[in-house]
Formats: structure tokens, C-alpha cells, sequence
């Protein structure tokens, strides 16, 4: 099996070289309204919104900042195909402007700009990051009323183009194929996950890039590429950063394009990239030791899975996980925008 992968320097509100609908599921963290980290960004794109913060003007900065934002996701509404999927990973603000304290609801702001573009939302996880922080709690301490309860999760917003799932041939391999494990299905279809952390990339020390990345863990896209593609779909991260959408891409075995307005952000990409073939080993082989480890489980509280899977030995419990297979990275080849990777099936 044979996948591309673009990555393109430009702006994610004009997503140029991606067709119309071309693009089956969309996975991606933007900068986060109202967090420190991203005030320059955003007010170089609208100057008005540095304006307004230097103000005090809360809510002007946050709706300007979400105007921005809604022009990628018109961008967003244009490539995808109809029943495709867009995974919004979003987290609120709190912050302190003009002497008032307050939580900035992004999520709610996202959500709104989605539905009023047609799209249909459907049931989103809350990504519950754990804290290291003994002094995490803000406000008055132990004296009431002016305390305020932490901010420790994150929304993974999904969203449906059309209200039409996708259709498959009756059989489709590539969907099948893709599948995932049964009590994989168990953990990630619940709607808080707590056993993903967060991740610190490896930036440069003598850049600023440390304090322009927010990337989220591999496991987040990954399991939502899983989750919601089958083989041969093409994945989108408009906002494209340190490259973590795609190299789940890679590791998943989709196509993949990803779009960032900053270069230097896709060179420490092309740096990660010459991990992928290892990395894709692990990930697929932690997923077959786990599964197998279920089964054992089950094995002796005796319930054993009633099929066999056509590729591993190993058991099944659902007649759809028989024709499971994981893919790993074999060969990788630079390409004139990107990459071509050759995979092939994990022993």
C-alpha cells in the first residue's frame, strides 16, 4: 500500500492546492482564542484585535480572533466531501483583562461557527489533561466565594459535513481492513478520555518555536484518524505546527496534507519524519500486544472471543475484527511537496 503526503508552507484561510471536496476527514488543534501564547499571531493577522486587547476589550479580542478562524473553517466546509468528518481539538481561556477575571468559551464559539455552516455535531469528548501543579488552583484559596474551579480538559469537537454518514461497496476491504479492536472501540468511543498526556515537542532551544507550538500527543490524532477514516482517505491539518496530525497519517496508513504558515514549524517535520518507520512498528505492535493481553484477560475469567482473526493469531470478539490489518511504514521517499511512504502489513 502506497500513501502521499503533502505539506504545504501557506494560510489556512486560503487553502490553496487543496481541491474541492478532496479530503475525507479533517484532524487538527487551531491556536486557542484568548491564550497568551497566540495574542501576536492573531493580531498580525487583524491588527484591530491587538487594538482591543491593549484596550482591556475582552469579548472584541475573542470575536475577533474567531473571525479569523471562521475563514479557515469556511476553508474547512469547502474540501471536505460530503459525510466527511472534521475533528476540532479546542480548549477555553481563562484570563484577566482590565481587571476582570474570566473564562473565554471557545469550544462554544466553535461550535456555533460549524453549525451555522451546515455541518451537524456530533456527541465530542472532553480530553481531561492531567496536572502537575501543586499550586494549579486559582482565586481566593481557602476562603470563599471568590475561588475558581481548574481548567483541566480540552474538547475534541466533531462535526459531520451533510446529514449523511458516508456509503462503502458492501465489503469494501479498505474499511474492513481498517478496522479497529473491540475493546479499542470501548476506550475510545467513551466520551472523557483520561489516559492520554500531554506532549512537550522537541523545538530547537535557540528558537521561539517552543512558545508558538501547542501540539497535542500522537495519540489524539491518531485515534481519531483511526476512529473516523478507512485506508485510502486523505486527512487534513490546517494548522499544521510540528507535523503530529501527520505523522499519524503515516503511522494509520492514510493520505495525508498538511498546511502551516509557518516554515520553520515544517522543518522540524522533515526532522521527525526519518522516525516514522520505528515509530510505526511501535505503535502498531503496542496496539497487537494490548489486544492480545485483552484476550488472555478474557481467556481466564472465561469468556474467550468467539473468532479468529484471518491475519494474527489472536482471537477476536466481533466477526467485523477478522480481517484486521495493521500497517507499518517500510520505505520512505522525499517528494517535490512532501513524501511517498510504502507500507506493508504488520507481522
Amino acid at each position: 500500500m502506497e500513501t502521499t503526503h503533502r505539506v504545504l508552507v501557506g494560510d489556512a484561510r486560503s487553502l490553496e492546492g487543496v481541491a474541492d471536496e478532496s479530503v475525507e476527514l479533517v484532524v487538527t488543534s487551531p491556536p486557542y482564542p484568548m491564550i497568551e501564547m497566540w495574542d501576536d499571531l492573531f493580531s498580525e493577522l487583524d491588527p484591530s484585535i491587538g487594538d482591543a486587547l491593549d484596550a482591556g476589550d475582552g469579548r472584541d479580542a475573542f470575536e475577533g480572533m474567531h473571525a479569523e478562524l471562521d475563514r479557515v473553517w469556511d476553508e474547512v466546509e469547502r474540501v471536505l466531501v460530503d459525510g466527511g468528518i472534521a475533528c476540532i481539538n479546542v480548549g477555553d481561556a481563562t484570563r484577566s483583562l482590565d481587571g476582570s477575571f474570566r473564562v473565554y468559551p471557545n469550544h462554544a464559539r466553535v461550535l456555533e461557527a460549524f453549525e451555522s455552516r451546515g455541518f451537524d455535531p456530533l456527541p465530542d469528548v472532553l480530553w481531561r489533561k492531567p496536572a502537575n501543579s501543586a499550586a494549579k488552583f486559582m482565586g481566593s484559596g481557602m476562603i470563599p466565594p471568590n475561588a475558581y474551579v481548574t481548567l483541566e480538559h480540552e474538547y475534541i469537537l466533531l462535526f459531520r459535513k451533510g446529514s449523511e454518514s458516508r456509503s462503502f461497496p458492501a465489503g469494501a476491504d479498505r474499511r474492513y481492513e481498517a478496522a479497529y479492536f473491540w475493546e479499542e472501540r470501548n476506550r475510545w468511543f467513551t466520551d472523557v478520555w483520561t489516559d492520554v498526556r500531554g506532549e512537550l515537542q522537541a523545538l530547537p532551544e535557540d528558537d521561539d518555536l517552543r512558545e508558538r507550538s501547542g501540539a497535542y500527543p500522537l495519540e489524539i490524532p491518531y485515534r481519531l484518524i483511526c476512529m473516523y477514516s478507512a485506508y485510502g482517505d486523505t486527512v487534513l491539518d490546517p494548522f499544521f505546527g510540528t507535523g503530529t496530525t501527520g505523522l499519524a497519517a503515516m503511522c494509520a496508513g492514510r493520505h495525508s496534507i498538511g498546511v502551516d504558515i509557518e516554515e520553520a514549524f515544517v522543518s522540524v517535520f522533515d526532522e521527525r519524519v526519518e522516525d516514522v518507520p520505528t515509530l510505526s512498528q511501535e505503535v502498531g505492535r503496542h496496539r497487537l500486544e494490548r489486544h492480545r493481553e485483552f484476550v488472555a484477560d478474557r481467556r481466564e475469567e472465561g469468556s474467550p472471543p468467539a473468532y479468529d482473526a484471518d491475519r494474527y493469531e489472536t482471537a477476536v470478539v466481533t466477526q467485523m475484527e477478522t480481517g484486521i490489518r495493521l500497517v507499518a511504514v517500510a520505505d520512505v521517499v522525499r517528494t517535490a511537496d512532501g513524501y511517498r511512504l510504502e507500507h506493508e502489513g504488520l507481522e
